[in-house]
């Protein structure tokens, strides 16, 4: 009499699978940071255990956003594969595009928590400072939004003329400007207020309205609106 075969999966492919089943069954919340990383870097590297990889991986980026937010230059210094690396990035602009699509079709103003939801995931963990505005029409309704430059909010009358310029090119009558501090403390500089200030006074000029100065780190956000700065 022959011995029944089992076809359940056994080893590095049977605790995949059981991931994979984990993840059908509760959603994105069943697995831990690390499993989701392991899961991914199996999707690259099918044929070897990716767990010890995936949790140093998270303990040297200090979590799961720094590692996904990580540049592609970034990851290969740390000797990650093409394909490795390709798989982080994918998922990486997956989670974006899904945030980003809660705030499509309706004014942007009252999709608010999405929007910072999606500001924090596109630049909470950065490690370069960088500058993006949000153009909006007579509704609120987003029109473009652009990165507009990488590195602090110096040379204020340079950056103002920018996106000044940018806003009529667009026909936009509202922006929001935003910026993160890698440091993590989204806490407005003197700096920071001054180029506010100075964006408010020439986008007044152009009946243009500048709804807020939104400034994001890994610990949370400001708005200096909020904050009675503008």
């Amino acid at each position: 009499m022959h011995g029944r075969v089992s076809d359940s999966p056994t080893g590095a492919s049977g605790h995949r699978a059981r991931l994979r089943h984990r993840i059908f069954e509760g959603g994105g919340k069943a697995l831990l940071d690390h499993e989701l990383v392991e899961y991914l870097l199996a999707l690259a590297i099918p044929r070897r255990d990716t767990k010890d990889q995936a949790k140093e991986l998270i303990a040297k980026f200090g979590g799961i956003g720094a590692l996904l937010s990580a540049s592609a230059e970034t990851l290969r210094r740390e000797g990650l594969t093409e394909s490795v690396i390709g798989a982080l990035k994918i998922a990486e602009a997956t989670a974006l595009r899904l945030l980003e699509t809660r705030t499509e079709g309706v004014p942007v103003l009252s999709s608010w928590n999405a929007l910072t939801d999606y500001l924090h995931a596109a630049m909470a963990h950065s490690r370069t400072e960088q500058v993006r505005v949000l153009f909006l029409n007579a509704k609120n309704m987003l029109i473009a939004n652009e990165a507009m430059w990488n590195g602090s909010v110096d040379e204020a009358s340079v950056h103002v003329r920018e996106i000044i310029a940018r806003a009529i090119t667009l026909g936009a009558t509202a922006l929001i400007i935003v910026h993160n501090h890698p440091s993590g403390d989204p806490t407005p500089s003197n700096q920071d207020i001054r180029i506010t200030q100075d964006l408010v006074e020439a986008a007044r000029h152009m009946k243009i309205a500048v709804h807020d100065h939104v400034i994001v780190g890994a610990s949370g956000h400001s708005s200096m609106r909020a904050m009675g700065l503008i």
